[in-house]
């Protein structure tokens, strides 16, 4: 999720627990090489000797774009600095990313999907596993199995599917069915992604499309804990939900952690937001973002996030209002 989960936030989420297996925000791919750094400004976790917050679980590198020889040359370079994955995004459905042939847009090209995979996993060696992300279409959810087939036809390792078309946007519902048929159909590892807020989704998911595995992008920031309310369920265990106090301890260090990071005109950008999604899960986040949504100063903002983790929110913020 570009701009949103960047390594800070991915070591926040994994120190929490009950995550697996982690992607960085698509790296942009034109025509050229990228130098080393860029590889590890989104992907600190490729150098050992970071003092960078970095996830605490293998992190695929993911690559965006349209040209398949430069595409399959940043996935080898990559692959040399030590990661243990490559993604390709062909899922995206910004506009700003599809106007520039990246993400969503490709989905109607499924010889162009081939051509690219089939790049990147001849230049990537063989124990690294190229992956991809798609939607269910562009304009509709009709040429799913096409685009499953050339990526399976390419050599992919795994396939993710997010169960929207790009027109769909991120309304609900998502159509976990179609994950289904591409199970049937294909004998291509297969992860379920979309409208997976809840341990009820997950397990209306799972039934639907039969996938062991699924990506949890929105609902995981929504629900912090949510990998680890499904791990609990798997183990048959009782879980007891985090309480507010200790998201609003994480939000804290998100903030501390991001607010040298970026510009100084955008300090606070990154925790704000995440509060929007928070506020899906605990009304607390709704308020404290009203609270500092128009500050642009690190003590006042730092002093109410603070004051949410020490459970000393105003009576506003208790009652909900």
């Amino acid at each position: 999720m570009e701009g949103v989960v960047d390594h800070h936030l991915r070591h926040l989420l994994t120190r929490l627990g009950g995550i697996d297996l982690c992607v960085t925000e698509f790296v942009r791919v034109t025509d050229h090489a990228l130098p080393r750094k860029v590889f590890l400004r989104y992907s600190p976790e490729l150098d050992p000797q970071s003092r960078a917050p970095a996830a605490l679980c293998p992190t695929r590198v993911q690559l965006l774009g349209s040209n398949a020889t430069a595409l399959a040359e940043n996935a080898a370079r990559a692959a040399q600095l030590g990661a243990p994955g490559i993604d390709l995004n062909f899922g995206c459905p910004a506009k700003t990313v599809n106007k520039n042939r990246g993400g969503a847009c490709l989905l109607d090209e499924p010889r162009t999907l081939y051509e690219i995979v089939s790049a990147v996993r001849d230049r990537v060696p063989t124990p690294i596993p190229v992956t991809a992300k798609i939607r269910l279409g562009y304009a509709d959810r009709k040429g799913y199995l096409d685009t499953a087939q050339a990526i399976f036809d390419a050599g992919a390792s795994e396939l993710v599917v997010h169960a929207r078309s790009k027109a769909d946007a991120y309304r609900p519902p998502a159509y976990w069915e179609c994950i289904a048929e591409i199970r049937q159909q294909l004998p291509l590892r297969t992860v379920a992604n979309g409208e997976i807020w809840n341990l009820a989704d997950y397990r209306r998911c799972v039934e639907i499309c039969g996938c062991s595995d699924v990506m949890l992008g929105r609902g995981l920031l929504a629900t912090p804990d949510l990998a680890l309310q499904i791990k609990a369920y798997h183990r048959g265990e009782n879980y007891l939900p985090r309480p507010w106090s200790d998201i609003a301890a994480m939000a804290l260090d998100f903030f501390e952690m991001t607010s040298t990071a970026y510009p100084a005109k955008y300090l606070g950008n990154r925790v704000k937001q995440w509060l929007h999604y928070l506020s899906r899960q605990y009304p607390e986040a709704r308020n404290l973002f009203t609270e500092i949504k128009r500050s642009r100063d690190y003590c006042h903002i730092r002093t109410a996030i603070k004051r949410h983790a020490l459970g000393q929110a105003t009576l506003s913020t208790i009652q909900g209002i």
